[in-house]
């Protein structure tokens, strides 16, 4: 939990150090075309630390403790995070996923017009695949926490918003669950409409809005 807090304080910092990747040409996009989309992913890591209980992080990290799973330790961590996050760039390279990097933490993008039809909690059969690419990693990589976050629009009522958003995200944990992933190493929460990374007033930011989060963090001895 500490660790979380940490690195969403210091994330406004890390800010211009930040990288992340066209998730359809695989180039680097500039700081001020990004900063928008980062800043949002501040905002959640921030939300998602100060909401994410001392229960629920305790039940995952159990669950690595259970499965035996030892924590990483010292420089080991950013260079086992920057070995995932390089596997993912090049698995989802392509697949309209947005992979961001902040701090020690990877935040996988799923825009919901690539997930999910309108209105409904049921992945595309389509994005199975990438689904599946991303359990592989998930399950090379097992010294990490997964928080799978879902996001609305504004459109619609808060309390529909909120469930839309949780039976998104629940959708997302289910599937890499029955791929093998444990599922108490997920965290699964949906915010509604509370956590936008773009204006509700147009098309194209209702749209940015609509997704689920993945947001991977190691598992330490202090986390």
């Amino acid at each position: 939990m500490k660790h979380r807090i940490f690195t969403a304080l210091v994330a406004a910092s890390l800010l211009a150090a930040c990288t992340t990747v066209d998730p359809y040409t695989g180039e680097q996009q500039t700081a001020k075309a990004t900063k928008g989309a980062i800043g949002g992913a501040f905002i959640g890591a921030l939300v998602g630390a100060l909401t994410n209980t001392s229960d629920g992080n305790q039940t995952q990290r159990n669950a690595l403790i259970g499965a035996g799973i030892g924590a990483l330790a010292g420089a080991g961590i950013g260079q086992y995070m920057d070995n995932q996050e390089a596997v993912l760039r090049a698995k989802l390279e392509g697949t309209g996923v947005g992979v961001t990097r902040v701090g020690d933490e990877i935040i996988l993008n799923m825009p919901g017009n690539v997930t999910f039809d309108t209105d409904s909690d049921a992945i595309k059969s389509g994005f199975y695949d990438v689904l599946s690419s991303v359990t592989l990693v998930f399950e090379e990589y097992k010294q990490t926490y997964i928080d799978v976050l879902g996001h609305t629009d504004s459109t619609g009522s808060d309390a529909h918003n909120e469930d839309l958003s949780q039976r998104r995200a629940g959708s997302v944990a289910n599937y890499f669950s029955s791929q093998g992933v444990l599922y108490d190493r997920m965290m699964v929460r949906g915010f509604g409409e509370r956590m936008p990374i773009a204006s509700n007033e147009t098309p194209q930011g209702r749209q940015q809005n609509r997704r689920v989060e993945i947001r991977i963090a190691p598992y330490t001895d202090g986390a």
